[in-house]
């Protein structure tokens, strides 16, 4: 049984990413504030549901929650600054785009850097302990697939659609084979260095 609230503020928000592993593709980062009287049978941390109950979590998410914000961090950016970084600037940027300030951040994970003067609180598998942090787990990753569902139809021979960007061996195939498209990030082990690519 997930638990509502690690705080006793009224506004906690739970925020999450996606992505962080990929080979192309953004990070996409998720927040939100749920209601005190918010209960879902189905909702768990996101890597423990099919797509299908995913996708069913995110409108009713959407529609429940008190606020959500979602944000992508690109390629070239992640490159710049690292991918730690780029996981903490989108959740940094998911909080920005709340409607309600939160008076307490609930973050999934061990690594974050203070937003704003608002305390917070890192949880070490958060989003299969909190329900707000399993929330946010959901859009960013249904947000996240769905972009690269969308970029899939530009580059189908990577397999997007499927592989959501991770490196799969078919992934790593498609790379060898076809080399890397302006979606892969360049600072990343894109093959083993028995195959490496001159970049």
């Amino acid at each position: 049984m997930l638990l509502k609230n690690y705080s006793n503020f009224s506004f906690e928000c739970g925020t999450d990413e996606a992505g962080r592993g990929c080979l192309a593709g953004p990070v996409t980062a998720a927040a939100v504030i749920l209601p005190e009287e918010f209960s879902n049978k189905i909702l768990t941390d996101s890597k423990q549901l099919s797509e299908k109950k995913r996708m069913l979590l995110k409108p009713i998410i959407e529609s429940d929650a008190l606020s959500f914000g979602v944000a992508h961090i690109f390629e070239t950016e992640i490159d710049h600054i690292n991918i730690l970084n780029a996981s903490i600037l989108g959740m940094h940027n998911a909080i920005s785009n709340l409607k309600i300030t939160p008076e307490f951040i609930i973050v999934d994970g061990n690594k974050f850097k203070p937003y704003k003067s608002i305390p917070h609180k890192t949880i070490i598998k958060g989003d299969s302990k909190y329900l707000s942090i399993a929330a946010a787990s959901v859009l960013a990753k249904t947000y996240r697939d769905l972009y690269m569902d969308k970029i899939h139809e530009e580059f189908p021979m990577y397999n997007w659609k499927k592989n959501k960007g991770y490196p799969t061996k078919e992934h790593r195939a498609a790379i060898k084979k076809h080399g890397i498209t302006k979606h892969h990030r360049k600072s990343f082990k894109l093959l083993p260095d028995q195959l490496s690519l001159n970049l």
